[in-house]
């Protein structure tokens, strides 16, 4: 790959981002910094600058990945089912959907920093793959549910659509908001992301029914 090649630009993207996933894993959003990724990588702090001008743009086109590989997991399905009933419907939706915890914590966390230190150019390029995973949840359900009308399916995507973003927080309760809870006398009741999420869409598929 010559220097400054689409390839090349494509493989130096993929590494600041697999390093920037991976230090997000055990820190928080606060924590990380573009030093601490420069130095998980082959490149400089300089080099990332060739490709991503904040932290939050770095974060941001991972959150953008995010959504592309949900919507390849929507479409794979689509691609190999011919049919599923509404209850297989909304498993199909929470499992691909929740296959993604960094989606559902950076939704949660850290949107609007992310959104509002990018370029409008990075900003917009988030946008389309955000607008596809809409378009690919909209086209799901026509396929597998076409009784329901544009009217029907419009409310059900802006009733799931928000819920996403509540997700991580009632899923990911450390043990010092548990014990806050317990001493505010607030029962917390484990559910995984994809009980929440499947028992959600069931309720918001059975009001469309």
């Amino acid at each position: 790959m010559s220097r400054g090649s689409p390839k090349l630009t494509e493989a130096r993207k993929e590494e600041i981002l697999n390093a920037c996933a991976l230090l997000y894993e055990t820190k928080g959003f606060k924590e990380i910094t573009l030093k601490e990724i420069g130095a998980a990588t082959t490149l400089t702090r300089t080099g990332i600058y060739l490709y991503f001008q904040t932290k939050e743009e770095i974060f941001l086109e991972l959150l953008a990945r995010e959504y592309d590989a949900w919507v390849l997991e929507m479409r794979d399905v689509m691609e190999h089912k011919a049919r599923l009933g509404r209850d297989e419907v909304a498993s199909v939706l929470a499992r691909t959907l929740t296959n993604h915890p960094k989606l559902l914590r950076l939704l949660s966390m850290n949107l609007y920093e992310m959104e509002a230190n990018s370029r409008p150019e990075r900003l917009t390029a988030f946008k389309l793959s955000f607008g596809a995973s809409l378009e690919t949840v909209e086209q799901l359900v026509r396929k597998y549910i076409p009784e329901m009308n544009d009217s029907d399916r419009q409310r059900f995507l802006y009733a799931f659509f928000p819920f996403i973003y509540g997700i991580y927080p009632y899923t990911d309760v450390t043990p010092k908001q548990q014990a806050a809870m317990r001493e505010a006398g607030i029962p917390y009741v484990y559910q995984s992301a994809y009980e929440l999420t499947y028992r959600c869409l069931k309720k918001l598929l059975e009001a469309e029914a």
